[in-house]
């Protein structure tokens, strides 16, 4: 539904029907909202996105509801039912997107495959997110972000060597398989502006993943090189690696550019390293990293965080620490840029939470309203598609609303 808030952004008029649930799906149509789409998100009735309870809940709703599902409609909406599969396609007729992120074969047994739907609009835009992709030996099997990062290649890759491997932080895996979904959209929006007819978009968790694995394979295939876990380091970049400090913390440097390596050396007291033609540049870096890293640490553990980091900005050396949430609210470069933004929740409080992305500089992303109740718009989008009071009132009955 476009308003006037968004009728100047990018994507204002763009319809996007979201029928998915937790993370991949709902973050890639979260993105499109932001700049202007008109998001429509169906959800079971009762019970909704289980993301409305994941992490850390407040009255009921998680926070993380507040950033994933932002300027979104929600409509209440059973999929399983025959009377649900219709009303999906009245909806798929007059949209533009279509974003999915079941097991592959589920909405074609609902009659809501690919074919079905881009015979009632040839338009269509459908994308399609899985675990392992809707074709090969693996399309059937369940998949979730983790499962995706350990075949994608990550997982084998974090953690120190020896030890089990640890996952990062966040659903990384989905995340990335989001961005791969938001540019298979506008590649196919494009695409659509020749030839007038809508396409489907495979995106698989795993090959998201593995498409970020950068010389993996490559080193492989040529040398049967297998690269192993390396801790906080960067194998084969050097000297880019965490660094203790006097005072119990880490520092992050990346000295890894050959003008920054001597100046990096010249600031820790080794002119010697500066000056070695052997240190020059990065490979012959990387063969002695033990070496660099130890005179690294070495002078990081005389001194305090602060100190270091003053000294090696002073040096043009780039250097940081592991940011807290705490550290990322308090930071001026945060707020200078305003990724750290604040709305107001239904009930009249204030909650910050991250803003949007990327950064245009005419016609900028929204941040909207937060994570709408489930089934608010339910009536407001029926009463678009026409359907009258006594039918909706027999598919209240019925649990399909």
């Amino acid at each position: 539904m476009t308003t006037p808030e968004t009728r100047q952004l990018p994507l204002a008029d763009l319809k996007v029907l979201e029928l998915g649930q937790l993370i991949a799906g709902p973050f890639a149509t979260k993105l499109l909202g932001e700049f202007g789409a008109d998001v429509i998100k169906i959800e079971p009735p009762g019970t909704g996105d289980p993301l409305r309870k994941w992490r850390m809940i407040e009255d009921g709703t998680s926070l993380w509801w507040h950033v994933q599902t932002r300027n979104k409609r929600s409509v209440s909406l059973d999929l399983r039912a025959a009377e649900g599969q219709d009303l999906v396609r009245r909806l798929v007729a007059e949209a533009d997107v279509l974003v999915e992120n079941f097991r592959p074969g589920t909405l074609e047994g609902w009659g809501l495959g690919y074919d079905r739907l881009s015979a009632i609009n040839p338009t269509l835009i459908m994308v399609r997110i899985s675990g392992y992709g809707q074709t090969g030996p693996y399309r059937d099997k369940p998949g979730f972000g983790v499962i995706g990062e350990a075949m994608g290649g990550l997982r084998y890759l974090t953690g120190q060597p020896g030890d089990p491997s640890v996952r990062v932080g966040v659903s990384i895996g989905d995340s990335l398989s989001a961005l791969y979904a938001v540019i298979g959209t506008l590649l196919a929006l494009q695409e659509r502006h020749r030839s007038g007819l809508g396409q489907e978009i495979d995106v698989a968790l795993y090959e998201s993943v593995f498409a970020m694995m950068e010389s993996l394979l490559p080193e492989y295939d040529a040398s049967g090189h297998v690269r192993q876990p390396s801790g906080s380091a960067l194998p084969g970049i050097t000297p880019s690696n965490a660094y203790r400090t006097r005072d119990g913390d880490f520092v992050l440097i990346a000295g890894n550019g050959d003008s920054i390596f001597k100046r990096l050396m010249e600031v820790i007291g080794r002119p010697d390293l500066a000056g070695d033609p052997e240190l020059a540049h990065n490979d012959g870096r990387a063969r002695r990293a033990g070496e660099i890293d130890a005179a690294i640490e070495a002078w990081t553990l005389e001194r305090g965080r602060d100190e270091i980091l003053a000294a090696l900005d002073a040096a043009r050396v780039p250097a940081g620490y592991p940011y807290t949430a705490a550290d990322i609210a308090a930071d001026p470069h945060y707020l200078a840029r305003e990724m750290i933004q604040t709305f107001v929740r239904p009930d009249g409080r204030p909650l910050k939470v991250p803003g949007v992305l990327p950064r245009l500089g005419a016609t900028p992303g929204r941040l909207g309203n937060g994570g709408p109740a489930l089934g608010q718009h339910t009536d407001e989008v029926l009463d678009a598609l026409g359907i009258d009071e006594a039918t909706r009132a027999k598919l209240r009955g019925a649990g399909i609303i």
